[in-house]
């Protein structure tokens, strides 16, 4: 099975029907925190996603995801927005002129997790979403393209559900939790948990179809 940007469609109603699903625990993960946003920013912004999505479908992979990215730093508030719509623009920007197979797409979202690293200026084990993602580029750079369709979704949510659980035991420096000081350790990060929940609920939608 390949998967194609046509699919896109479904996509992105799964990781809003998913954060729909959890909105009471990411929410409560946030007001324990931070300010107990977070969830509301990231459905505002998935459902623009999700009424744009068929238009987003008809796209090819790279003009997708800057359709994607510009949405989300328009219609996401807080620093999530121009954390998520960095993170889609670069996809695009690096899968441009490209035709995307696994090794294509590793490439380009393993330069998105560096913008979003560069635009938040931030790296793994500050309690954030990166602690999810950055696991989840490193396994996609070392399987895509190695590793066939269903071990290779099996694997993505394991390690996205590892990255956001290692969140637990850290000490928050970024954001409004890094003000809790060591009172923020023994939390899993509402950012690396809704993160998780978008990756597992894209890659079981995808696991639907094998």
């Amino acid at each position: 099975m390949q998967v194609t940007s046509d699919m896109l469609a479904e996509l992105i109603k799964a990781a809003s029907d998913t954060m729909a699903e959890h909105d009471a625990e990411v929410t409560e993960l946030d007001k324990t925190l931070g300010d107990g946003d977070h969830v509301i920013n990231i459905r505002r912004g998935l459902g623009f996603l999700v009424e744009q999505s068929e238009e987003i479908s008809q796209l090819d992979w790279a003009d997708a995801w800057k359709k994607m990215g510009m949405t989300c730093m328009s219609k996401i508030g807080g620093a999530s927005g121009s954390l998520i719509g960095t993170f889609f623009v670069a996809m695009g920007k690096d899968a441009a002129g490209k035709t995307v197979d696994p090794v294509v797409f590793a490439q380009a979202f393993n330069a998105a997790v560096e913008a979003m690293k560069a635009r938040g200026k931030s790296d793994a084990g500050e309690k954030t979403m990166l602690d999810t993602l950055i696991p989840v580029a490193n396994y996609l750079t070392e399987n895509c393209g190695k590793t066939e369709l269903p071990a290779l979704l099996a694997g993505l949510k394991e390690t996205a559900i590892k990255g956001m659980e290692s969140t637990k035991v850290m000490h928050a420096t970024r954001g409004r939790s890094s003000f809790l000081g060591e009172r923020s350790v023994g939390h899993i990060d509402a950012g690396a948990r809704s993160t998780q929940l978008m990756i597992c609920a894209i890659a079981e939608t995808i696991e639907a179809k094998l």
